[in-house]
């Protein structure tokens, strides 16, 4: 049998704050799941994003430190337009989150910018450019 990848996973300083930078880019979490050590959503096409706190992967793996030197993940979302690309980094940044690059027209036809979740993660957004 060969691999599948099936889900990815992040681990959280705090997940109150984290799945409100991902509602924000319009994942459906519900409003109880802040208070979980632990909260999966499945994505269209069936990958499923996980969160873990700190305490939770440390459960498992007592010696676990996050990663240093700089962000250890990217994770890309497709919106519907350059305009899309733009709103969204704007309305992030706006309510606080870090930007990393600001919505540029990227040579390989994509309208791409990037932000930072609460825990440094990056987050790509982009979209195909319409000229």
């Amino acid at each position: 049998m060969k691999a599948q990848l099936d889900l990815v996973g992040l681990v959280v300083a705090d997940m109150a704050r984290s799945l409100a930078f991902y509602r924000r880019l319009g994942l459906d979490l519900p409003a109880d799941a802040d208070q979980q050590p632990h909260v999966e959503a499945t994505l269209p096409g069936g990958l499923r994003l996980a969160w873990d706190t700190v305490d939770t992967v440390r459960s498992f793996s007592p010696d676990w430190q996050p990663a240093t030197g700089g962000p250890q993940i990217a994770l890309a979302f497709l919106l519907d337009s350059p305009v899309e690309v733009d709103a969204m980094y704007q309305q992030l940044t706006e309510a606080g989150y870090e930007g990393g690059k600001a919505p540029w027209d990227a040579f390989w036809g994509q309208r791409y910018a990037t932000v930072h979740d609460p825990d440094g993660n990056e987050i790509d957004l982009f979209a195909p450019r319409l000229d």
